[in-house]
């Protein structure tokens, strides 16, 4: 008796990643989520760099911003309960100082420049179609550090308007690395603060107009993550506790399924020896200064010499 429905996936042809390339990951909560696989394997990959971003055009502008080399200035910037803060970027940049968050934003432009620039593969998650207009500027914003709700208006981006975003980045990015391939993917965080039809509605958004630029010719692929979460996991045994968010099992699953397509098969040898490393390394012995222990160091650290020998890129 089968209990579970499967997607069906096959590992991808082209394209694969291996521990040569070079990723980037921009979008919701669940990039960073798959960030911190990429990070534990030590793949050169690099997450968010202005932060956790929803919605496509909030990414699409730090790319044009970054390509361009179009600086923050202080016209840029709030202050709001005591803190600066950019509605570009996320929170996590929000500094007391306006000067700190200007040196930092404009360290990130130059940053996401010089990953997007050298990326063999960028990573996209999408995670609603819902977005915020500052009415103050008309422009749409990333994240509306809390201030006061009257000074923006709610949109539910079309499936038009999203595709020609995704389109957009696509031709920016390869404007400064014509060789970079993209794979969108959409977020499975349930955003029921939109509501739930809401929701429902924004993800179908979502994941209409990534089909629509999908070609699989042209280096634009499409992972299941969202069919994964509601077809094979539709359990909220797999949920964290607010009952929105995959929890840990969930996640390590779907990046099973991610690895098996998309790592290839050299990757995923070398990240079953990363993978014994980092857990020795985390091991808690009960003697530290035992023979036996210390033989263990000396074996560990040789495996590590090693493999940097190899791969100087992986550190630990």
């Amino acid at each position: 008796m089968n209990l579970q429905t499967k997607i069906p996936l096959k590992s991808q042809q082209h394209n694969q990643i291996d521990y040569n390339a070079k990723i980037m990951l921009l979008g919701s909560c669940f990039s960073e989520n798959i960030g911190e696989k990429f990070k534990y394997f030590k793949f050169q990959s690099s997450v968010n760099p202005f932060g956790i971003l929803f919605q496509p055009l909030a990414i699409e502008n730090l790319i044009t911003r970054s390509i361009n080399k179009d600086y923050y200035s202080e016209f840029d910037i709030h202050y709001h309960n005591e803190q600066w803060s950019c509605l570009d970027a996320h929170s996590k940049l929000n500094q007391a100082s306006k000067v700190d968050l200007l040196k930092a934003l404009n360290e990130q432009v130059d940053e996401t420049y010089n990953q997007l620039i050298t990326a063999n593969h960028i990573i996209i998650t999408l995670g609603t179609s819902w977005v915020y207009r500052y009415l103050e500027t008309n422009k749409i914003v990333a994240n509306c550090h809390k201030l006061p709700q009257k000074q923006f208006l709610k949109e539910l981006l079309s499936v038009e308007q999203i595709s020609e975003s995704l389109e957009a980045i696509v031709s920016l990015a390869r404007s400064i690395n014509p060789k970079v391939s993209f794979l969108f993917t959409v977020s499975p965080v349930r955003h029921i603060k939109d509501g739930f039809v809401e929701n429902t509605q924004s993800k179908s958004h979502l994941l209409a107009a990534i089909h629509q630029i999908v070609e699989p010719r042209n280096q634009l692929y499409y992972f299941p993550s969202y069919e994964i979460m509601m077809d094979e996991l539709r359990d909220y045994r797999f949920y964290n506790t607010d009952m929105l968010h995959p929890n840990t099992v969930a996640i390590d699953y779907i990046w099973t399924q991610f690895k098996n397509v998309w790592i290839s098969n050299s990757g995923q040898e070398l990240m079953k020896t990363i993978d014994e490393i980092q857990r020795g390394l985390s091991h808690k012995p009960f003697s530290p200064n035992s023979e036996a222990h210390l033989k263990f160091l000396k074996a560990l650290h040789l495996k590590i010499e090693t493999l940097k020998d190899q791969y100087p890129n992986i550190i630990f």
